[in-house]
């Protein structure tokens, strides 16, 4: 049947069946619209219907479906060259985005003349920046203390109280800053009462992705030296760093530059450094004609990393040195009983040396929720008399989660490879009907010092505890320290009891 004929014979308005009556107000090419629409629904529904010519539809009918009779209807008639010209503008959009992005970019750095403009993809990128904070409350309690000790108080503190913007841009560039809000006396020697703050923690740049030598850093950071120096605080388990580490042998946040590099596997980094030696964090400068010195390296190596657990099976070792050519050549290692306020109970006094080298191994095994981390430094003080002064000391710990949960390993985080944010299997929550309990970790430690070469003593520590972890970010501490130092340490023969408390937010 031709479609103009069928056209001249359909229903005129007022003859249509009561069903069809809402078509007749409709133009012929609005029925052959609709009779597409029509058609495109029923062969969709309906195996049964398919094309028997471009012009018009025909029965069609198999042996497993029913008849069904499809209307033929008029093809609507179509600019040619029009036609031609939106085929042409579809296709250069397809082609558009298709494109890659850097394709794209380099089209968009092009002038209307048709030259590439003086510009790359880089230089239109923006920094993304995070603002953060953390929050620490420490109530210590001395249990017991032996007579000889003095100024053996109970505190509070708020042990930190920052805030941190860090953030990324320009493709390769990271940066992070902290600043303290926690009220501190700059040195011991100062009145009482003299508040210097905010201290200048974290302020650095880093470039990521150098070929050949990795990130690059240059600011105020850890040294890298100490796989326990270079956890941030809110990673570590304990509250305060073990004796040998902070503030003895391992140097805290230094002014300098450093390099970053890991294999492709990630099983191995290597980091390495200069700085300036010990620039004050409240001062934040040093006018002096001799600034000191302090050369590190760190490398480390996973020799077993379960890959199908994410880390919840490793081995992780690491090695280190750091030289340190000291500014005024008069150094000093003493350490308080792991809590941050109250007396130093061992002590080297000045020491005469223009230099020292220090050296250490690390250790870390996980194996599930258990966990066994260790280090152990040995340091040669080159003294101003003539003779050369070994010290040394070491740590270990053990940590269990009750829980079932692992410790996190970062293989090349922010400092290199280091332990990251632990993470509850269930955060804490009570609600009506439900319940979540978080996280709880069993920790015991002993660290060691050994000053005898100084003339400093010994001093050894038992520490145990748990930790509570109601969210990633938010947990209670709770430590039990026993420290006993000899007879020729600063205050002579002496066995403490300390309880400490922590309560320790981010954000």
């Amino acid at each position: 049947m031709e479609t103009a004929t069928l056209a001249a014979n359909l229903p005129q308005k007022g003859t249509f069946p009561f069903f069809l009556q809402p078509l007749a107000p409709l133009t012929m090419f609005h029925r052959h619209i609709i009779a597409k629409l029509a058609f495109m629904m029923l062969t969709l529904c309906s195996p049964a219907f398919a094309f028997q010519n471009s012009s018009e539809l025909d029965l069609v009918t198999t042996a497993e479906q029913p008849t069904v009779l499809a209307l033929p209807v008029d093809e609507p008639q179509v600019d040619a060259e029009a036609f031609r010209k939106l085929e042409e503008r579809l296709a250069e959009l397809e082609n558009k985005l298709a494109k890659p992005k850097d394709e794209k970019e380099a089209d968009s750095a092009k002038g209307a003349s048709g030259e590439k403009k003086e510009t790359s993809k880089e230089s239109t990128a923006k920094w993304n920046v995070k603002l953060g904070g953390h929050v620490q409350l420490d109530l210590v309690q001395w249990a017991d203390s032996a007579p000889s000790i003095p100024d053996a108080q109970n505190y509070f503190e708020f042990r930190r109280l920052r805030l941190v913007a860090e953030g990324t841009g320009y493709e390769v560039l990271d940066f992070r800053l902290q600043m303290t809000l926690e009220p501190e006396t700059i040195g011991e020697t100062q009145p009482l009462g003299l508040v210097m703050s905010p201290d200048v923690k974290d302020a650095y740049l880093s470039v990521n992705e150098i070929p050949s030598l990795g990130r690059f850093r240059i600011g105020n950071f850890f040294v890298p030296f100490s796989l326990e120096q270079v956890t941030n605080d809110t990673n570590n388990a304990f509250m305060e760093r073990s004796i040998p580490t902070q503030g003895v042998f391992s140097p805290d946040r230094e002014v300098g530059m450093a390099f970053y590099n890991t294999t492709e596997d990630k099983d191995a980094t290597i980091s390495y450094g200069i700085f300036l030696d010990s620039i004050s964090e409240g001062l934040k400068e040093k006018i002096d004609d001799n600034q000191g010195m302090r050369l590190s390296a760190r490398a480390t190596w996973l020799p077993f990393y379960d890959e199908a657990s994410k880390g919840r099976y490793l081995w992780h070792t690491g090695v280190g040195i750091l030289y340190t050519d000291d500014q005024d050549g008069r150094v000093r290692f003493r350490s308080r009983p792991q809590i941050h306020e109250g007396p130093r109970i061992i002590d080297s006094g000045i020491v005469l040396a223009d230099e020292y080298t220090t050296g250490n191994i690390e250790s870390a095994i996980v194996y599930g929720p258990l966990s066994i981390q260790s280090e152990a430094f040995v340091s040669s003080v080159d003294q101003r008399r003539g003779d050369r002064a070994e010290i040394g000391g070491a740590y270990v710990y053990l940590s269990y989660f009750l829980t079932g949960e692992n410790r996190i390993y970062e293989r090349f985080g922010q400092h290199g490879a280091q332990f990251g944010r632990n993470t509850p299997n269930q955060n804490l929550f009570l609600k009506p009907g439900c319940f979540g309990t978080g996280a709880w970790e069993f920790k015991t430690r002993w660290s060691y010092l050994d000053l005898n070469n100084l003339d400093g003593g010994q001093y050894n520590d038992l520490t145990v505890g748990f930790n509570w972890y109601w969210t990633d970010r938010t947990r209670v501490m709770f430590d039990w320290i026993h420290p006993i130092t000899t007879q020729d340490s600063v205050y002579g023969a002496t066995t403490s009891d300390i309880i400490a408390m922590r309560f320790d937010w981010n954000w």
